[in-house]
């Protein structure tokens, strides 16, 4: 990851080095959010070929091929709502250019450093304390859902394995267990935790307990878990799993609010998550008819590093021996 971001730097120039480049403490690191709007940064629309080759490879290094395919997917859909909004195609809303890199600190120093990339329905957060990699706030979305109209994309569904994965967990329940699972009949219009810097008010586990659950449906619950950590470099993938292990998989929770039943192309909002003392992910298809879905992954406890950074800085300032 530092090689990739050293390499990024070095094709750029004094003046767009000014506007990669921030402290780690400086507050634009926690100014996130998956909305259109301008962004920080150097944005691909004002890089030459070579800087988006290595940008993109900053991606590229810390993500799956499965979670690099979705990011590219995700971009993509940008062209696509161009054409649903009847947009021109020098429209800057939906800019599949947009799409803009930050770093925070430096990567060929020892200290702590990270950096993010982010744009519509794409924003992925990285920090980088002794070693320790945190890769949390994780948003990915995808509007359309589901591609129906005439395009070359068509058909497309960049997060249906997500949503298809989500139904049939939800089937496998017998009507008892979905008493404690289905939390409400309206699928709320957002993810709860927004793009707050911390997540609020979401400090009850509700749902059902993985330990509750009947081996198969563990089974099918450890699929749709891992599905999202996936996304992730193999070896991010695995520090996230070794913390729950640690925390204790059986405490994580499943619960849904909205349509119990899939109906491709005329669709009902749906909402479920996964939640333990560490972990939150939420899954969210509400807007748009229903097919307008927005994901997140967050670390309850390393949300942008914070309690790494912390004890980082805590132990910088022990007197010596």
């Amino acid at each position: 990851m530092s090689k990739a971001a050293r390499g990024f730097l070095q094709t750029l120039t004094a003046d767009q080095k000014a506007e990669v480049v921030h402290s780690l403490s400086d507050s634009l690191r926690f100014d996130w959010h998956f909305v259109p709007r301008d962004r920080a940064g150097l944005n691909l629309k004002r890089m030459t070929q070579p800087q988006r080759k290595a940008a993109m490879k900053m991606i590229e290094v810390v993500m799956s091929d499965q979670g690099f395919q979705q990011v590219e997917q995700i971009i993509d859909l940008e062209h696509v709502l161009r054409v649903l909004e009847s947009r021109p195609p020098n429209d800057t809303r939906r800019d599949p250019e947009n799409y803009a890199f930050l770093i925070f600190g430096d990567p060929a120093s020892k200290n702590p450093w990270g950096w993010r990339v982010e744009g519509h329905h794409i924003s992925l957060h990285f920090t980088i304390i002794d070693g320790h990699v945190s890769f949390t706030p994780g948003f990915l979305g995808s509007n359309p859902g589901h591609v129906l109209i005439d395009v070359p994309q068509k058909g497309v569904r960049v997060q249906g394995k997500e949503e298809d994965l989500g139904f049939q967990l939800l089937a496998s329940f017998t009507e008892d267990q979905k008493k404690k699972i289905v939390l409400g009949a309206k699928s709320p219009y957002e993810i709860f935790s927004l793009n707050k810097r911390q997540v609020e008010g979401m400090d009850k586990l509700e749902g059902l307990a993985m330990k509750d659950m009947t081996p198969p449906q563990q089974e099918l619950f450890k699929q749709l878990l891992t599905l999202y950590l996936n996304r992730y470099h193999i070896t991010l993938k695995n520090q996230q799993m070794a913390q729950l292990e640690k925390a204790g998989l059986g405490n994580l929770h499943f619960a849904w609010i909205g349509n119990t039943t899939l109906k491709m192309g005329k669709n009902e909002g749906h909402y479920y998550r996964i939640q333990g003392p560490t972990l939150l992910i939420e899954f969210d298809n509400t807007q748009n008819d229903a097919n307008h879905i927005h994901t997140v992954v967050r670390d309850l406890t390393d949300d942008f590093g914070e309690d790494l950074l912390k004890l980082h800085y805590e132990k910088a300032h022990q007197p010596k021996k």
